[in-house]
């Protein structure tokens, strides 16, 4: 449909899981994407099987958790294509912590890369923005957890639910200014990197999907690419005027008891 025709759209935490279904969506909707990651060989795998499918993409190296980095992350599109019309913070750490083992070094990573760098992103992004004086789109992917979450998920749920508060306020500054702030409360998602948690923290084994899935209401989990498909809605103009929006993107309902 082409609903990203012409945009130049960031993706943080984009080579590889939710990140990498959004960028992949995006080039599919004609935008032209750069992803962020730590290690550069999901990175570029990610920048060439998007160029073969002949879409324009670009790899920044970026460690989001330190401020700087995640500014420069949007220097750098800035400086390749001359603006960022879209930004995605879809990096997460996910790590697991109670209130009552949880160290301060690991409550800092949270916040770090939980929202730190989503803060000092849309920092840079929307200073591109005003200084252009044209409107964008900021989608953060959240957490459904934020809303509170298991006891395991602590750290992870203090950080995610200062990112919906971050959300809502960047929102409300910005709406003159014609930038568009939205947030997706994402559920149990099919990712490698939910893979490797439940293998280090659970004990899984093979077949954990299948049998996690047996136990959802939609008997699945929540699948990368169909997130990715909401997530160009929210950032193209099809969305309309929506900002401020946290949606819970998942099969539970907020509230509903059996």
């Amino acid at each position: 449909m082409g609903l990203l025709d012409g945009k130049i759209v960031l993706v943080n935490g984009g080579s590889q899981g939710v990140g990498a279904a959004i960028a992949r969506a995006a080039v599919r909707e004609g935008a032209t994407v750069a992803v962020t990651g730590r290690r550069p060989e999901p990175g570029e795998a990610l920048v060439a099987e998007l160029a073969a499918a002949g879409g324009t993409a670009l790899y920044v190296r970026a460690d989001l958790s330190d401020a700087e980095q995640a500014r420069s992350s949007v220097a750098e599109v800035v400086a390749a294509y001359g603006r960022i019309d879209c930004l995605v913070n879809s990096a997460g750490l996910t790590s697991r912590g109670t209130l009552l083992d949880t160290t301060p070094e690991l409550f800092d990573e949270h916040i770090a890369i939980n929202l730190k760098g989503p803060f000092f992103a849309m920092q840079a992004a929307v200073a591109d923005m005003v200084a252009r004086k044209e409107p964008g789109t900021i989608v953060n992917i959240i957490t459904s957890s934020a809303h509170g979450g298991q006891p395991f998920l602590a750290p992870y749920v203090a950080a995610k639910a200062g990112l919906i508060g971050l959300t809502r306020n960047a929102a409300h500054a910005h709406r003159w200014d014609r930038v568009r702030i939205n947030g997706l409360n994402i559920g149990w998602t099919a990712t490698e990197g939910e893979d490797a948690t439940q293998r280090a923290f659970h004990g899984a084994g093979d077949g954990w999907r299948e049998a996690a899935a047996t136990r959802l209401p939609m008997g699945k989990l929540g699948q990368p690419d169909e997130i990715a498909d909401f997530v160009v809605f929210l950032l193209s103009e099809r969305s309309g005027v929506v900002t401020g929006s946290v949606i819970d993107w998942d099969q539970n309902v907020l509230g509903g008891l059996d």
